[in-house]
C-alpha cells in the first residue's frame, strides 16, 4: 500500500485540505481529508487526464513536414501522403521504441493513460507479420516500458473511399478484412494479458470513409462492453465525400444509424452544424478533441462551447504528437474559441474558472473514452494523479484553483511534479524514471529513419 499527502487535493469536484490517500492495487482505498500528514508530502494533487487519441509512431515525423509541397496549396490531404511514405520504413522495433518515448512524454506532461488508435498493422507492401498481432504486442511492449495505462484500439480500415475503392499503396499496412480484424483482436488481447490490471482493449473502426457500412455493422458488436472510437467530421472534403455516397452529412449520418452512446468517443468533429454539434452532445459520446494537431492539419475550430452547454463531454489527445502538452492542448482549445467569438475565459463559469472546469473536464471524459472508471480522485477509482510542482514560481501562494489556470495558460510540462498511473508513480521530481534508457532508444530509431529521408 501507498500512502500519499497532500495540502490540497480536487477531490470528486471539490477542493479539500490535508488530504491523506492510500492506494493498493491501483486504486484509491481511501481518502481522509484534514489528516496529519504522512507517507510522500505533495503539494497540490489533481486527477491525471488520459491522453485519448495517439497515432504513436507519427512523434517521429515532428517537424518534417512544413515544407511546401508541389501541390499548389498545402493541407490535411497532403500532408496524409507524407505521412504514408515515412510509415513505409517503420519496423516493429522502431514501433516500439518512438511509442515508449511517445508514453514517456505524455507522462511527463501530466497525462495519466495513453488511447492508442493504433492502424499500422502489417508489413510494407500489407503482408501480415507471422503474428498477425506484431504490431499490437510492439504497443503493448511500450506500455510495459513506460509504466502508462494503455487502452489500446486496433483499427479496422477496409477501403480508400465511401465508393470501395482499394486502399492506395500507402495505406497498404493498414488493411483489414473483418475475419483478419478478428484475428488481430485476439492476438492484441493475448499481448495486453501481459500488462496490468487497467489495461482495456478496444475497437475502433476508422472512419465513415474507410469502413464499409457492413463492417461498420460488425465491429460494434465485437466487444460490446469496450469503448469504441472513429474520426468524425474532421475535414471538409470528407464531409462532401459521405453527403455524396451516403445522402447525409457525417454527424447526420451517425445520429441516424449508429447507437451513439457513452461507450463511443467520436474524434475530431470540427466540421458539424450547430444542431449537429447539439444533437450529438446529447447522445453521451465524447468529443475526442486534438486542439494541437486540428491546428497544424487545418482542420478547423471545434465548436466547443455549444458543446458542453449541451451536457457534452471532452477528452484531449495529442493525435499527430508533433508536441505533446497537456497544458498546450487545454490552452489550444479555450484560446481557439476565444479567437471565433472574439472573448474571453471561454469555458469559464460563475463556479468554475476556466483551467478547472477544462481540467474536471478532460479527466472526466478522457477516463469514459479510455475505458478508466469515473476519471476523479475518488475511492475505488485508479490511482491517476498528478502532482503539481508547488515551488515552481509562477505558482507559490496561488488558490488551488488559480494554479491550474497558471498551469494551463502560463505554463507547461516544466510544472509537473509527479504522477501517477493506476498508483505506478512513473514520473518523480519532474522526470520519468527511465527517461534516459527510453530516450536513448528512441534516438537510435530516429537516427535509422531519418538517414532514408
Amino acid at each position: 500500500m501507498q500512502v500519499l499527502w497532500a495540502e490540497q487535493a480536487l477531490v470528486a469536484g471539490a477542493w479539500q485540505n490535508d488530504v491523506r490517500l492510500e492506494i493498493a492495487g491501483g486504486r484509491i482505498a481511501r481518502i481522509t481529508p484534514n489528516a496529519p500528514a504522512e507517507g510522500l508530502r505533495v503539494g497540490l494533487l489533481a486527477p491525471a487526464p488520459a491522453n485519448s487519441h495517439s497515432h504513436a509512431f507519427q512523434r517521429a515525423m515532428a517537424g518534417l513536414t512544413e515544407k511546401r509541397g508541389p501541390a499548389e496549396g498545402d493541407s490535411f490531404w497532403t500532408w496524409r501522403q507524407l505521412m504514408f511514405r515515412f510509415l513505409n520504413d517503420l519496423t516493429p522495433d522502431h514501433v516500439e521504441a518512438i511509442t515508449a518515448f511517445v508514453q514517456m512524454e505524455m507522462l511527463e506532461a501530466g497525462f495519466g493513460a495513453s488511447v492508442e488508435f493504433h492502424y499500422l498493422h502489417h508489413r510494407p507492401g500489407g503482408a501480415p507479420y507471422r503474428n498477425v498481432a506484431e504490431m499490437s504486442a510492439r504497443i503493448a511492449a511500450a506500455a510495459q516500458t513506460s509504466g502508462i495505462g494503455l487502452t489500446l484500439l486496433p483499427v479496422l480500415y477496409m477501403q480508400g473511399g465511401c465508393d470501395g475503392r482499394a486502399l492506395a499503396p500507402g495505406q497498404q499496412r493498414f488493411d483489414c478484412d473483418l475475419d483478419l480484424y478478428v484475428r488481430l483482436l485476439d492476438g492484441a488481447g493475448t499481448a495486453l494479458a501481459r500488462l496490468p490490471a487497467d489495461t482495456v482493449l478496444g475497437t475502433a473502426p476508422h472512419s465513415l470513409r474507410a469502413v464499409s457500412r457492413a463492417g461498420l455493422e460488425a465491429v460494434v458488436t465485437l466487444r460490446p462492453d469496450a469503448p469504441i472510437h472513429m474520426h468524425l467530421a474532421e475535414q471538409q472534403a470528407e464531409v462532401d465525400e459521405v453527403q455524396a455516397a451516403y445522402g447525409a452529412r457525417p454527424v447526420e449520418w451517425g445520429l441516424a444509424h449508429l447507437e451513439l452512446s457513452s461507450r463511443w468517443c467520436l474524434i475530431h468533429c470540427t466540421q458539424m452544424t450547430a444542431e449537429e454539434t447539439t444533437a450529438l452532445a446529447h447522445t453521451g459520446a465524447v468529443a475526442g478533441l486534438c486542439p494541437l494537431t486540428e491546428a497544424s492539419l487545418g482542420d478547423g475550430i471545434f465548436d466547443g462551447l455549444r458543446w458542453v452547454q449541451n451536457g457534452g463531454t471532452i477528452s484531449v489527445g495529442s493525435d499527430s504528437n508533433i508536441r505533446i502538452s497537456l497544458a498546450e492542448e487545454l490552452r489550444q482549445l479555450d484560446t481557439s474559441q476565444r479567437l471565433r467569438d472574439h472573448s474571453r475565459a471561454a469555458f469559464a463559469t460563475s463556479e468554475k474558472s476556466t483551467g478547472e472546469r477544462l481540467w474536471e473536464g478532460v479527466a472526466q471524459g478522457g477516463a469514459q473514452a479510455a475505458g478508466r472508471g469515473a476519471g476523479q480522485i475518488a475511492q475505488g477509482e485508479w490511482a491517476d494523479l498528478l502532482a503539481l510542482d508547488m515551488t515552481h514560481v509562477d505558482l507559490a501562494g496561488l488558490r488551488p484553483d488559480t494554479c491550474l489556470d497558471t498551469f494551463v495558460f502560463a505554463g507547461d510540462s516544466g510544472m509537473v511534479k509527479d504522477v501517477w498511473s493506476a498508483g505506478r508513480h512513473m514520473v518523480q521530481d519532474g522526470r520519468h524514471i527511465r527517461h534516459a534508457e527510453i530516450t536513448n532508444a528512441y534516438r537510435r530509431a530516429v537516427a535509422e529513419l531519418r538517414s532514408g529521408l
